[in-house]
């Protein structure tokens, strides 16, 4: 590997632009949908500040082939914030098929002079650096794409491999043939071929084996829980043999899933504070595990809590499947709301039918947390 001149330049991959999350309102979901074009322009922004040569999109950079046309559109528009080169990879959600985005006018009637799709492993020269690319041409090539793109290489310039996929020591499926094998990157970094491992899949920010030569930047903007330090971009510098890696925020999304245990109104107060403190609400995904158990005024307060906090996040859920949350009837409960009658005697057969785990339970319980609030209030 030659050359001992300092190139910078910047490291992107899974914009997932056009995904849509089924939990979301229209309003939250325009606002989530325009957040991916914004962190767009971010990385633009970026690329001119730290001075880099040009940017790698390393795969997925649409959700699918069969986005919306106006998704296209508003994406070709962000690219043309670019001032520097932009090398786009193909990956598995938009591979280069027929069907391909990067075929349609949409795209290529509009598309930036300075973007370039990588279409094959033929090497592309920009800035001193010599970029490989493994770019998808199916949804499931059935072998590793960065084995094919650096079998051949020879000693030379310095170079980067733009790759897209799991690597094998991050994979639970060892048997699949798509994993991108890690010895094979790294005998190739050993060896000079490559200075750089350029990666995209991997929605988390990872260095692959303690390698930071080896790096998944995430995705800019969060598209689901547990994923680790989304948000980001990377600004990699080569000099020489010398790979240094930074990470900047370009996006502000997030998603947040936690287990909470109530037992009192203490425990359902703790919560709507908890949830009060979240600091960006509208652009905050929250899903919560409930477990425990709690009279029906305190579930009354918890479903008041609920619905206000609804109101002002991106999205506020409880999971079905995560949660486990009793929600008893004490004999006095139904005589302090001071019902008579009829009333009172519905009020009795709807606790009995939601005490009963049956088919209406949960209509039930809910029925008769309205009837606890409504009773309230009128009190």
């Amino acid at each position: 590997m030659r050359g001992d001149t300092m190139t910078t330049f910047i490291h992107t991959a899974d914009w997932h632009l056009g995904m849509t999350r089924r939990y979301l309102s229209p309003d939250a979901q325009a606002r989530y949908s325009e957040a991916r074009i914004d962190a767009v322009r971010e990385i633009a922004r970026l690329a001119d500040s730290e001075g880099a040569e040009f940017v790698v999109a390393c795969g997925d950079l649409f959700d699918s082939n069969h986005v919306d046309r106006q998704v296209v559109a508003r994406a070709v528009d962000a690219l043309g914030a670019f001032t520097v080169p932009v090398f786009i990879l193909p990956g598995n959600h938009d591979p280069l098929d027929a069907a391909s985005v990067y075929r349609s006018s949409a795209f290529t009637d509009r598309c930036p002079s300075n973007v370039r799709v990588i279409d094959s492993a033929e090497p592309v020269t920009v800035g001193g650096i010599e970029l490989v690319g493994a770019p998808w041409h199916a949804k499931n090539p059935g072998h590793d794409p960065a084995e094919r793109a650096i079998v051949d290489l020879l000693q030379g310039p310095t170079r980067v491999l733009l790759a897209h996929g799991v690597v094998d020591v991050l994979s639970p499926d060892a048997h699949d043939a798509s994993v991108i094998a890690m010895e094979g990157l790294r005998e190739a970094l050993d060896a000079g071929l490559l200075a750089y491992v350029a990666l995209g899949d991997r929605h988390s920010a990872t260095e692959v084996g303690g390698d930071q030569r080896v790096r998944y930047p995430g995705t800019p903007v969060a598209t689901d829980y547990g994923e680790v330090d989304p948000g980001q971009a990377l600004v990699v510098r080569i000099e020489g043999t010398e790979v240094q890696v930074q990470a900047h925020r370009v996006g502000a999304w997030t998603f947040v899933r936690s287990s909470v245990r109530l037992e009192s109104l203490d425990d359902v107060e703790a919560l709507d504070a908890s949830l009060t403190a979240i600091p960006d609400k509208p652009r905050t995904i929250v899903r919560l595990d409930l477990v425990g158990a709690l009279g029906i005024g305190e579930d009354a307060r918890l479903q008041a809590v609920l619905d206000d906090h609804q109101d002002v996040l991106a999205s506020l859920t409880v999971s079905e499947r995560g949660s486990d949350l009793v929600v008893f009837i004490e004999e006095g409960d139904l005589h302090n709301l001071g019902l008579k009658g009829y009333a009172h005697d519905a009020a009795v057969e709807v606790a009995a039918l939601a005490a009963d785990e049956g088919p209406q339970q949960d209509a039930a319980r809910d029925a008769l947390r309205l009837l606890y609030r409504l009773a309230r209030n009128a009190a």
